[in-house]
């Protein structure tokens, strides 16, 4: 139950949305001594990083992480600052990395270990060993130039005169050992497509389909879309406890169980939570942000507001229209959002066999399959996507999270949560309130055609279409992202050009969620960031 009290007084900041940034902002506030009011419209704190059931009804005691569902990028000074293993977090290192199921029975893996990796891929890829392992060390070098922005502001391309001198130091000792082939590196890999960059370099479709399946998620754009390698560098940045790259994890608890230790340590340092108090406007004058009036009509005042809302549902929801600047509720609502992705989870009453899963393979190692398309089906995909359809041949991630948390579901059940890639926002013929359940059915369909006692095997089932995403979670055309994952949405132009520090039109109005730089992801980084920016501008005044 979340702490209703209040005390008497003003608070020095609101924090709008629960979510993992707005709790990393509010945590990060509170150690430096601000009394911290947190506002969240659901009745659960996390957001989008929330373990709840299935089902209840048929299915008591079965919990999956609902939205976000593998933990990668945390970022390690945030764990180690809020001492959130103290709090309970505990999170094991996914091995393999990744796991593709193919039509003829195969099943390959992305292992962490370089042996091992050998030997699969002079299985499925013997022409391509070594250009693999030169192709990882490069990319991990490129992204390791990226890692320090993470938590950091962004660089301030507008500064002029001698304030652009600590802009432009700080960036030359965070590119200082850049080679020129190492800057042409980045920029083919912020530019280029992923489909040509790995049909440039591999023979083997199942490797490049290994490699797409990890590479684009919840990002528009089909491989052969500019941009679109991108991917290749962001999931090469590190994350866990370890501050390793390419680490990707499995929380026990699921993932609300890092909101639930983010909320615990943030309680600890005198934060007050309060659930289903929903924010219905934030209190302005002459464009200076003083508070908030929550849907049940009560007002509360305070120094800041910091909103872990999206930007469109911050400016274009939350702020009077006439308290911002006409130019940019128009730049606002070109913000790219169409969340293309969706969800589907699971109650089993047995664990899936999937065709081809070697039987050495241990229950930890059986607990990822991705039911990846060839490149250009998944081009081909987009392209229906695009166009308001749902694409013939889904791609689907799968994660049997029971497997590996046995604190997830009773003895006899089995949680499997599966990510769907290239969905449509908006379709082109029905509703997703008339076609909600034929999604669910079609990637049910499609699991059986790798693991047949699948659909025979469903207990219970919970559907969320990007239109379920925005009603539940509150993310605006449920962009899991909070705006899309491309160049001219990220670094300094993440919202919007001038806006990308975290500041807002309206003064001691903050932004703290995905929305800002570095972006989406279950991170940290932009609460880190904005607690850190609103600090530092306290102190200079």
């Amino acid at each position: 139950m979340a702490r209703v009290e209040t005390r008497p007084g003003r608070y020095d900041a609101i924090i709008i949305g629960a979510g993992h940034n707005g709790l990393t902002a509010a945590a990060y506030l509170a150690m430096a001594g601000r009394r911290v009011l947190m506002l969240e419209r659901r009745n659960v704190v996390g957001g989008c990083a929330v373990t709840e059931e299935v089902d209840a009804e048929l299915a008591p005691g079965c919990r999956v992480s609902t939205a976000s569902y593998i933990a990668s990028m945390l970022r390690p000074t945030i764990i180690r600052d809020l001492k959130l293993e103290a709090h309970g977090l505990k999170m094991l290192a996914c091995d393999p990395s990744v796991q593709a199921a193919f039509s003829d029975n195969d099943v390959v893996a992305w292992w962490p270990d370089e042996p091992r990796m050998r030997d699969e891929l002079a299985r499925i890829a013997p022409n391509d060993v070594e250009t693999f392992f030169a192709t990882d060390v490069e990319l991990k070098r490129l992204a390791a130039y990226l890692q320090p922005f993470f938590l950091e502001a962004p660089p301030d391309v507008h500064l002029t005169g001698l304030r652009q001198l600590p802009e432009m130091w700080r960036l030359y000792r965070r590119f200082k050992g850049l080679t020129g082939d190492d800057m042409s590196g980045l920029i083919r890999f912020l530019t280029g497509s992923l489909g040509d960059f790995l049909d440039r370099r591999f023979e083997s479709d199942k490797l490049k389909r290994l490699i797409l399946s990890n590479s684009l998620y919840g990002k528009h754009g089909g491989p052969y879309q500019p941009g679109t390698a991108m991917g290749l560098l962001f999931h090469l940045l590190s994350g866990g406890d370890a501050n390793q790259q390419a680490w990707q994890g499995h929380v026990i608890g699921g993932m609300g169980a890092i909101t639930q230790a983010m909320r615990s340590a943030a309680e600890e340092l005198g934060v007050e939570i309060r659930t289903n108090a929903e924010v219905a406007r934030i209190n302005t004058h002459d464009s200076v942000a003083s508070g908030v009036t929550l849907v049940s009509g009560e007002s509360i005042d305070a120094t800041l507001v910091v909103s872990n809302a999206d930007p469109k549902r911050t400016f274009l929801g939350l702020v009077e229209a006439s308290e911002l600047p006409d130019e940019f509720r128009r730049d606002v609502a070109d913000i790219r959002m169409d969340g293309p992705a969706g969800k589907v989870n699971f109650v089993l009453s047995e664990e899936p066999r999937v065709n081809g899963m070697p039987a050495e393979r241990s229950k930890a190692q059986r607990s990822l399959f991705t039911l990846i398309p060839t490149l250009q089906e998944a081009e081909d995909n987009y392209n229906s996507c695009r166009r308001g359809d749902l694409p013939d041949r889904l791609w689907v991630d799968c994660v049997l999270a029971s497997n590996v948390d046995s604190t997830l579901a009773p003895e006899g059940r089995h949680m499997l949560t599966c990510f769907v890639q290239y969905l449509p926002w908006q379709l082109r013929e029905g509703s997703w309130e008339t076609k909600r359940e034929l999604l669910g059915d079609r990637v049910t369909q499609l699991i059986g055609q790798f693991a047949s006692n699948v659909p025979a095997s469903v207990i219970a089932r919970r559907v969320y279409t990007p239109l379920d995403l925005e009603q539940t979670f509150g993310i605006t055309e449920g962009n899991i992202f909070h705006g899309d994952i491309s160049l001219e949405q990220m670094f300094f132009m993440r919202p919007l050009p001038r806006w990308a520090h975290y500041r807002t039109p309206i003064k001691n109005l903050y932004l703290c969620g995905a929305g800002t730089h570095p972006g989406g992801g279950v991170t940290g980084a932009p609460g880190y960031n904005a607690a850190h920016t609103i600090l530092s501008s306290s102190r200079r005044q």
